[in-house]
């Protein structure tokens, strides 16, 4: 479950599309390894559904190129079915195993 934590966390932080900028006011206080676990899983849900342009609920290799950029990045590996758009969740469980496996 860490290790979850810790590749949801790096996903996120990594795709760079969107910076903000954390002040004392606007951080959020210590929480416990299952609410971590829901903020990250919840910041995978909002970045697919903000890449998701076409809300489909399918995204494309160009969609996520534009906003998901690790994502874009895995995506021949994440897309085990060869359709050509990914789910999210297919990406979620993609980095589930890889936080596995490490």
């Amino acid at each position: 479950m860490k290790r979850m934590l810790i590749t949801v966390a790096i996903f996120a932080v990594s795709a760079g599309a969107t910076a903000q900028t954390i002040t004392p006011a606007t951080a959020m206080p210590p929480a416990s390894g299952a609410a971590r676990l829901e903020r990250g899983l919840q910041t995978l849900r909002d970045r697919f559904a903000s890449a998701n342009t076409t809300h489909d609920g399918k995204l494309t290799r160009q969609q996520a190129a534009a906003g998901m950029p690790m994502v874009a990045r895995h995506f021949d590996e994440i897309d085990t079915q060869h359709a050509g758009f990914l789910t999210l969740a297919q990406i979620e469980a993609y980095f589930g195993k890889k936080a596995l496996s490490r």
